[in-house]
């Protein structure tokens, strides 16, 4: 008996067609859906950002690994890491992965957008970039040269501050590390309280901030429970995209272009899927190859952070949650005044640090949180402890996506690769050297009874290493998969237009072609601010 072949029914004509309403496609949605004359369809594969827990700051405890909100992706067993096999949260809803992330706003150094430029990306040095940064900024703070105060994304100062965290900075600044209130401003180098996407105490997402204003439009329809299969390919042309939804499997046509912002994992692979990407690998997946390009799911990169957790002298975050009573007292904090504990992104600190003496540029990053976790979703620790997470800013290590099946339900296989070069070994090893110097470094020498992980029995830096390759995790920021440039590793070219496809763009982390410096959102959501002007100013409409 033939197997059935499902219908596909009509999903209309639009001139734009995005996939993934994260946070670069709410971007899309929003600057491309101002023209009233250009039809938009955005499609989102997760439910609506109805969840309360999405709005609540601190809710990534409650929205990460949990299958309603995020992909709940798992690496391969990765080599550099003993063969583990890592967690890889992704998000899954409205928003994408700015409605389930740390809410950390943190740009990069200038130096990464000026490397793009001389790795042949036109148009993205830093002098580039910042009109779109300030563009979509909307600064408590107010504007100046680094800053606005008028874009569609608020950014604020934290609501909470706490003890251990001032004497974090304080230790920094006694070692020769300098204060630093605006790591997005003049220099990144320093130690201060992390901005975040938040405003009022609220999460502010893509999806609040660019989305939800704009829904109303009648030339802009969004559809979410939306599953991109594949794209349709015809004479070397993107024309339409087929997708499954609640009423079944649907295909919409493009009149002008389909822009896949669907991040570093789900974009190569729906290139993949149809038939774009390494020859050789779409054929043994069962793949027809539609246009051999070698590059699609190449050149991941990603944070890896070593975290160095600390038995504190004082009670902290864990003690509080952890007593019925003072939890109360936190939820109403927040409920009556929309202050305290619930109000943290996922860090409150963050140090940017050389490694060694003599670099001209920070290369490690610090995150550090007023209590101690084994990973979101699974509460804290029953003891006063606080953590120091440290990561590699631009890791050597290059990793890759790899479809293994025709079928669009099947994740694909994710291998990062981390910690395979002799650079990324030794930079986190001097990180977590550095985590100890500041830990035994007044003031916040105080706050230490002593280190529970990786422990004081774990001294050379060969015991370091295993010890990173045990226990070490993501820090959240694959990128790089469908990487622009002109090189012949290149998916797509400084306009975003993927190679010898007509009609088709990437418009997300994924092509950024070195890892910045810091975290990917803010970097992801100026990429598709600086896109829409260039679709734009292509537009054959």
């Amino acid at each position: 008996m033939m197997k059935q072949v499902d219908a596909i029914d009509d999903g209309g004509d639009f001139d734009y067609i995005i996939v993934g309403a994260g946070s670069a496609g709410c971007v899309l949605a929003n600057r491309l859906s101002a023209d009233p004359t250009i039809r938009v369809l955005i499609i989102e594969a997760g439910p609506r950002d109805r969840n309360p827990w999405i709005h609540i700051p601190v809710g990534y405890f409650k929205t990460m690994h949990n299958p309603r909100t995020d992909w709940c992706l798992k690496t391969e067993p990765d080599p550099g890491l003993g063969g583990r096999k890592l967690a890889w949260p992704r998000g899954r809803v409205l928003g994408g992965s700015s409605s389930i992330n740390g809410l950390l706003y943190i740009r990069g150094q200038a130096a990464d957008y000026d490397r793009w430029r001389q790795l042949g990306c036109t148009g993205w040095s830093y002098g580039d970039v910042l009109p779109y940064f300030r563009r979509a900024e909307h600064n408590e703070r107010g504007a100046d040269e680094f800053h606005g105060d008028s874009g569609p994304l608020y950014v604020s100062d934290m609501r909470v501050r706490r003890d251990v965290s001032d004497a974090f900075i304080d230790a920094a600044e006694a070692i020769g590390i300098p204060r630093n209130t605006d790591f997005n401003g003049a220099q990144q180098e320093g130690a201060g309280y992390f901005q975040l996407t938040a405003r009022n105490g609220l999460r502010y997402s893509t999806a609040v901030a660019y989305l939800k204003p704009v829904r109303h439009r009648p030339n802009l329809t969004v559809e979410t429970g939306a599953q991109a299969e594949r794209l349709v390919i015809t004479d070397r042309r993107a024309t339409a995209l087929v997708y499954r939804g609640a009423n079944g499997r649907r295909i919409a046509r493009a009149r002008c272009e389909i822009l896949l912002a669907a991040g570093a994992v789900h974009s190569p692979h729906l290139l993949m899927l149809s038939g774009i990407g390494p020859g050789a690998q779409l054929v043994t997946a069962g793949i027809e190859v539609r246009h051999d390009l070698k590059g699609v799911g190449m050149n991941l990169q990603d944070h890896l952070q070593a975290r160095l957790v600390y038995a504190s002298t004082r009670p902290t975050l864990n003690d509080e949650v952890n007593n019925p009573l003072l939890k109360l007292k936190i939820g109403l904090e927040y409920l009556l005044f929309r202050r305290g504990p619930m109000t943290m992104g996922a860090s409150q600190v963050c140090i940017f640090a050389r490694s060694t003496p003599g670099l001209d540029l920070p290369d490690i990053q610090f995150h550090v949180q007023p209590l101690s976790s084994d990973s979101p979703g699974e509460g804290l620790h029953r003891y006063s402890a606080f953590t120091a997470s440290v990561c590699q800013l631009r890791p050597e290590s290059r990793g890759f996506i790899r479809t293994l099946a025709p079928d669009p339900f099947t994740n694909p296989a994710i291998h990062p690769n981390y910690l395979a070069t002799k650079t990324d070994c030794a930079t986190i090893v001097s990180g977590m050297r550095l985590a100890r110097r500041l830990s035994v470094t007044p003031p916040l020498a105080g706050f230490i009874k002593g280190e529970l992980s990786p422990g004081p029995e774990v001294k050379t830096d060969e015991e370091l290493l295993d010890a990173a390759r045990h226990t070490a995790t993501t820090i959240y920021h694959p990128v790089g998969t469908c990487k622009m440039g002109t090189d012949d590793a290149a998916v797509t070219d400084p306009r975003l237009r993927v190679y010898g496809i007509a009609g088709l763009r990437v418009v997300d982390a994924s092509v950024m072609p070195t890892l910045v410096s810091g975290n990917t959102n803010a970097p992801t959501i100026m990429i598709a601010e600086k896109a829409a002007d260039m679709i734009l100013a292509d537009s054959v409409h």
